[in-house]
């Protein structure tokens, strides 16, 4: 009998052994962001404005055809996650995505016209601002912790990735129009107050979900998009657009200095790309572009074409492109975006970014 209770409990304690281990075999990352991170949630948001379903969008990644990302080929967080050995994450309203999905790759909360703020992108009717972000990956922690039990889960959540890239929603489509409330209730410093007081209070719910490393993207010269040189009466980038990306990146950055110590475990890090992303626009042909100003994917002269879309005219070369639409960077501009966050979060790279594969989900390791 004490033999038999003996056996039973090796027999528990291995089988405990092998979860753990099959699910720590490798980081993963959780991505909670906008468009430019999107992979397919607002594709699956049958209400929303803001999809990325149409050709010519996904041109440039695996077979060719829209995959709910809004560029042409790869996001920033698809090719830092391929250039550190990270699996890519599926979105998560992914029909696939279930529980060994999530502990082989992790999971992507991204949405289009999402922001920090929950008001950010109405207009859209329908997107995942980042406290749902936040609710759906608790929804996630709890589904983790049930089939794993509290011990292997906290080790699992809190030894992935997490990155947060979200801000430039809540400037172009809230504050500085002036349909939202935002754009009369608030001025230019108080508005980023305000998002930082949000963003504090987000960083604080992830810490408590189990996030530890953990690292924020900052804004772009968010002025110089297609987009807000059109809207222009100059053609040229919107200053005050861009002073307010800076104002964030530094607000962000410091906000993530001070709250680095004071949690337990964390590394909490701020990517900021904006000085080679603006050195790019300003001169293209130092890296290799010869167009920072308009759309690959556009109507010609119908500006702006808010979207891309098989009536669309395309450029004649997608690598010397910056930008792939109105908003969005292009696959090449990502790629050297990706490359100085790289640089700035001190990460090794183990390899060079690749094109997609057909599908975001890893397969699963063979039995035989």
């Amino acid at each position: 009998m004490k033999l038999e209770i003996a056996l039973s409990l090796l027999l528990v304690v291995l089988v405990g052994i092998t979860i753990i281990q099959g699910c720590n075999g490798k980081a993963v990352q959780f991505i909670f962001g906008d468009s430019l991170s999107d992979n397919g949630n607002n594709n699956r948001l049958s209400m929303t404005l803001a999809k990325a379903n149409l050709p010519y969008y996904g041109i440039d990644f695996g077979n060719g055809l829209p995959n709910g990302r809004f560029t042409n080929g790869r996001t920033v967080a698809d090719i830092i996650g391929d250039s550190t050995g990270l699996p890519r994450p599926p979105a998560f309203l992914d029909p696939s995505v279930n529980e060994d999905v999530i502990l082989e790759n992790g999971v992507n909360y991204a949405s289009g016209g999402g922001g920090v703020l929950n008001e950010t992108g109405t207009y859209f009717i329908q997107r995942l601002s980042l406290w749902k972000q936040i609710e759906l990956f608790h929804g996630t922690t709890e589904l983790i912790t049930k089939k794993l039990g509290k011990q292997a889960s906290d080790k699992f959540f809190q030894e992935a990735r997490y990155v947060v890239a979200l801000g430039s929603n809540d400037f172009i489509n809230n504050y500085l129009m002036p349909v939202y409330r935002d754009s009369w209730t608030y001025n230019d410093q108080t508005f980023v107050e305000y998002l930082m007081e949000t963003l504090e209070k987000q960083l604080l719910v992830l810490h408590k979900l189990g996030a530890r490393q953990l690292m924020v993207f900052g804004l772009g010269p968010m002025g110089c998009i297609p987009l807000q040189r059109v809207l222009s009466t100059t053609g040229k980038c919107q200053e005050r657009a861009n002073k307010l990306a800076l104002s964030f990146n530094k607000a962000a950055n410091n906000l993530l200095i001070s709250l680095e110590p004071k949690l337990t475990n964390a590394s909490f890090k701020f990517g900021d790309a904006y000085d080679v992303v603006d050195d790019v626009i300003r001169n293209p042909y130092k890296y290799g572009f010869t167009n920072a100003d308009s759309p690959c994917c556009s109507l010609g002269r119908i500006r702006p074409a808010l979207t891309c879309t098989p009536a669309s005219t395309l450029c004649g070369d997608r690598t010397k492109y910056v930008f792939w639409d109105e908003y969005h960077p292009s696959d090449s501009a990502n790629e050297l975006i990706a490359k100085e966050l790289i640089k700035k979060f001190g990460f090794p790279e183990v390899g060079s970014p690749s094109p997609a594969p057909e599908s975001d989900i890893a397969p699963s390791p063979s039995n035989d």
